[in-house]
Parts: structure tokens; C-alpha cells; sequence
């Protein structure tokens, strides 16, 4: 059950999330304009059941890689993939478990305290992702249980309303454990809003689909998707910021695609496939997040298994990708990770050690150095950063 902390439903807001919530504002209320342009809220979704299971609430300094213990702030049922509008106001997340269902928080611009708005069925078993489109109107999620995608429209209020598309993927592919039937895990709109692209770990596939904006509708492209390798299993993708370029991490086989973007006709041309592994890695390992600095000049990946995170350069003109490092996460099962919003650093969480760890970014050469210590989270699956004085 969720504890909405709605202040106009009579019900108080839990001593813990009280604490958390004056010593944020005291101490940004404290700090001088030029260090609170580099602060950030920091929200962390655990995966997981019990009490005191939800959202929890840091602090990041971005001016020297400082990140707070995370304080419980919110009860969730086992939040998974989740997103901050850009309004800084709203965070949309699924619950995989149990329910299978969206829901919408108002975000307190002071405190970054959550309220409940309201929650939907997502339209399928194990949503594993939520999006927005780019206008902000939207919310996308993929069912990974039951291979299903869905677009509801927002309210003015931020709060989820109809459903406006839903499309039920259908197949196999060859791993025979993984890949007996269909699992989206993924949707994502293109950078011009007119396409969203599903990868689908189950058939192998990465669907694209006509998105219409004043609608929320979806209707299949022609070409309706691009294959990867049989058992390779498509789980999440980043665009270059040129928008002509599109990486595929593919969870099974531990490795990433790269395509071409013809972002008039909504078509994917592969061109190359680079492992995330180590040359010679014999244990059992699976990816997890890709993600493309917005220089346009790395490309960031999680190994689990290996426990660490692969940094990968892409070429200026081609895009093409050459291994950097791969470096440590110190911790079992990292999931998603995520830039700050100076692009300085990457936060990484370790699913199954319960903590977090901060990394510094050379500019130059994408290369990760540690910063500081791993910080306690509980079960983290997902986490954001809002700046503070973001809100609007």
C-alpha cells in the first residue's frame, strides 16, 4: 500500500521524511548562490518490499562529487524504472510488483517531498521502464512480463489519464530460459518526437513505431523494427546527441549495437556490435543501462555479473566505438546509473549490495575515477538528480 503524505488527506508526513525534508531545505536556504547552482536532489527507487521500501531522498554537491546519505521518503510498492518531468515537479514511475501498475508523485519544489497523485494499470505483468515524450504530455512504459508497450496522456496536474495507445508484441527467439516469448523492456521517443523505438528482449527485436503527439497514438513503421544476433536480447538504447546515431545494449549477450538513425523515415541501420566484457571473461555476467554523455563523446555501460562499468569513446564523425576502461562498480549487480546534471560525474547503484557509489568523469577522455566511499541504499534499482531551484 502506498503512503501518500497528502497534507490535504489528514495524513503526516513520517518523522524520517520530516528530518530529511528540513535539513535539505536548512541547509540549502544556507548556502551561497554560486555553490546551490552545482546542488542537487538525488531520488533513489528500491526495489524491494517491507516497510520503510520506496523512495529515498540525498543530496549531491557537484562541485566536489559529495553525495549524502539517501533518508527514506516515501513508501512505493517495489518502484522500478523512473523518470522526473521537466518541469521538476512531477516523477512518474512503474511498479512491477505486485499490481503492475504506473504512478504520478507531485515533487514539493522546497523540500522535494513526494505526494501521490494517482496510479494506472500499465496494461500488462512487470512494467520494467517509464518514459515521457518530448513535449512532455506523455508517459510510455514497457511490460516486460507481458510484452506489451502503453502511452497514457497527462493532466494538467501532472496526474496519469487515459490510456491513448497499446500495442501486444507476439514471439520467441532462441535463448530458452529468457527468450520464450515476447518482453519489452524499453520505449523511447527519437529526439524529433515523431518516432518511438521498443527494444524487446524476447524476440530480438527493436521495434519502431509512428508516435503522433496530439494524439498519444502508435502505429508500426515501415520497416516495423531491426533485428540484432539471435539470444543477444535487446534491453535499453541511447541516441547520439546528433540524433544520428542510436546504441543498443543488449542484456544476454553483453554487448552493444550501434545503428544509423534516418530520423525522417524512422529506420535503423547496424553497423557495428562491441563487446562490454573483458577480452578472455569466463563467468556469467548480464547487461543492464547504456548511456551516452551529452558531450556525444562516450558511451557509458553496466556489466552485472562482472560488477563494473564499461566506458566506451565514440568517434566524432561516425560515432564508431573504441573501449576505454572498465572500472569497478564495488558492489554486486549494477543496474542503472545515471549523469548529474553538470555532466561531471556518474552515479551508479549496486542492486544486490545495497549501496550507491559516485564517479568522476574526465572530460577528455571519459574515464571514471572513484569519489569517495559506496553510500548506503536499499535495493536500488533506479535514481535521478534534480537540481535544486530546478522546479517551475
Amino acid at each position: 500500500m502506498f503512503c501518500m503524505n497528502n497534507p490535504a488527506s489528514g495524513t503526516r508526513l513520517s518523522s524520517a521524511a520530516r528530518r530529511i525534508s528540513l535539513a535539505l531545505a536548512t541547509a540549502l536556504a544556507l548556502l551561497p548562490g554560486a555553490v546551490l547552482a552545482a546542488d542537487s536532489f538525488v531520488f533513489f527507487g528500491s526495489h524491494s518490499k517491507g516497510p520503510n521500501i520506496g523512495f529515498s531522498l540525498a543530496h549531491f554537491d557537484a562541485d566536489t562529487g559529495s553525495l549524502t546519505t539517501p533518508v527514506f521518503l516515501q513508501e512505493a510498492v517495489a518502484p522500478a524504472y523512473f523518470t522526473i518531468h521537466p518541469d521538476g515537479r512531477h516523477l512518474y514511475t512503474c511498479n512491477s510488483d505486485p499490481g503492475s501498475s504506473v504512478s504520478a508523485y507531485a515533487i514539493d519544489p522546497a523540500t522535494a517531498r513526494l505526494t501521490l497523485l494517482n496510479q494506472k494499470p500499465s496494461g500488462g505483468g512487470e512494467p520494467c521502464h517509464v518514459g515521457l515524450d518530448r513535449t512532455g504530455r506523455y508517459l510510455m512504459t514497457a511490460n516486460y512480463g507481458a510484452g506489451s508497450i502503453a502511452v497514457f496522456a497527462l493532466q494538467p496536474d501532472g496526474s496519469i489519464g487515459e490510456r491513448t495507445a497499446f500495442v501486444q508484441h507476439a514471439g520467441h527467439s532462441v535463448n530458452p530460459e529468457r527468450q520464450t516469448q515476447a518482453h519489452a523492456h524499453t520505449i523511447r521517443v527519437d529526439p524529433g518526437n515523431r518516432f518511438a523505438l521498443v527494444a524487446d528482449l524476447g524476440v530480438d527485436k527493436v521495434f519502431v513505431y509512428r508516435f503522433d503527439e496530439k494524439t498519444g497514438s502508435l502505429q508500426p513503421n515501415d520497416p516495423p523494427f531491426a533485428s540484432v544476433p539471435p539470444g543477444s536480447g535487446p534491453r535499453h538504447l541511447a541516441f547520439h546527441p546528433d540524433g544520428r546515431q542510436v546504441y543498443v545494449i543488449n542484456e544476454l549477450s553483453s554487448t552493444i549495437v550501434r545503428f544509423g538513425w534516418d530520423s525522417k523515415r524512422g529506420i535503423l541501420t547496424q553497423f557495428e556490435t562491441v563487446s562490454t566484457l573483458p577480452d578472455g571473461f569466463k563467468g556469467t555476467s548480464t547487461c543492464a543501462e547504456v548511456l551516452m554523455h551529452p558531450s556525444g563523446k562516450f558511451v557509458y555501460a553496466t556489466n552485472r555479473g562482472h560488477d563494473s562499468v564499461a566506458v566506451l569513446s565514440a568517434q566524432a564523425e561516425t560515432g564508431r566505438l573504441k573501449l576505454v576502461q572498465h572500472i569497478p562498480t564495488q558492489g554486486r549487480t549494477p543496474r542503472n546509473c545515471e549523469f548529474d546534471p553538470t555532466g561531471r560525474w556518474l552515479l551508479v547503484s549496486n542492486h544486490d549490495s545495497n549501496n550507491a557509489v559516485v564517479f568522476r568523469i574526465d572530460l577528455n577522455t571519459g574515464r571514471l575515477t572513484q569519489t569517495g566511499k559506496p553510500i548506503s541504499v536499499p535495493s536500488p534499482f533506479c535514481e535521478r538528480f534534480l537540481p535544486a531551484g530546478q522546479q517551475h
